[in-house]
């Protein structure tokens, strides 16, 4: 019979190996952010706040879309008609 309960062992082993490998040697965000040379990270924080701004502006834009009361007209007509 195939040993079912010990590959099942190894590969969860291998597998909890190669986490605790990458937590041990890949860098955290901030941990890359320090290590910057100063004209990246100022090319970072500009990329930040143009984000920041933009995903303000989306918010703005969602926030007047959804405080806005749709008409009793159907869709394509004007008032005036």
């Amino acid at each position: 019979s195939f040993p079912w309960f010990r590959v099942t062992l190894a590969a969860g082993g291998l597998m909890g190996m190669g986490y605790l490998i990458m937590r041990a040697t890949v860098p955290t965000p901030e941990q890359t952010y320090a290590a910057l040379a100063p004209d990246l990270k100022r090319k970072v924080d500009a990329n930040r706040a143009a984000r920041l701004a933009q995903e303000q502006l989306m918010k703005q834009q969602i926030d007047a879309q959804a405080s806005h009361v749709p008409s009793s007209l159907p869709y394509g007509s004007t008032p005036n008609e």
